[in-house]
């Protein structure tokens, strides 16, 4: 009888606890390691076929770290529309990228934010920074010419912490430390072109 409880306490009771410990974990802790599309929809305008995303991310305490001593963090949007064919593999109409650098300046203190290094905005704190890629600006990813009139696309959206961009001693440091593994799950939709 002694045998089997003391085989109980070594081996089953150390498991029972994990398990109940993360039973009760809140969801809060497992939502920190990711990035969740809040919304997303394409629109029509006269410039052409705009996105319109929103973003729900914190940074860890790895990544705040690392901007504050003054390593860029680089967040790419990825778009992708495909026409669905009857006879054959979808036909990918569009393809395309925005992505959104973070940096802070030791001397000024503060962070500066440059999309696509076309407009740079400066900021007093790292919040308001994220903000800037929480919710992007509409961005035109395509003319009004690129999608056929009438046709239903179906349309796939992601956010990344993009570490191919990181300075090379970085890059390394990044594929063994999942602190910089910061993405969202695909987004699908459809959209019908006007």
């Amino acid at each position: 009888m002694t045998k089997r409880l003391f085989h109980f306490l070594t081996c089953w009771l150390p498991v029972t606890l994990i398990l109940v410990l993360l039973a009760y974990t809140p969801a809060s802790a497992y939502a920190a390691d990711g990035v969740d599309i809040v919304q997303a929809h394409l629109e029509s305008s006269d410039e052409g076929y705009r996105v319109s995303s929103t973003f729900a991310f914190d940074l860890n305490h790895g990544l705040e770290e690392a901007i504050n001593r003054g390593i860029p963090l680089y967040f790419t949007t990825e778009l992708e529309l495909k026409r669905p064919r009857w006879y054959w593999f979808d036909e990918k109409a569009i393809t395309t990228s925005q992505t959104i650098r973070i940096s802070y300046n030791v001397l000024t203190r503060q962070y500066h934010a440059g999309i696509d290094g076309r407009l740079q905005q400066s900021f007093t704190s790292l919040d308001d920074a994220l903000s800037l890629i929480r919710r992007p600006s509409r961005w035109v990813f395509a003319d009004r010419g690129a999608l056929k009139s009438g046709e239903t696309y179906s349309v796939a959206i992601r956010m990344r912490l993009d570490v191919a961009q990181l300075p090379k001693p970085f890059q390394i440091n990044a594929l063994n430390n999942s602190d910089w593994r910061l993405s969202s799950d695909w987004k699908y939709f459809t959209f019908r072109a006007e």
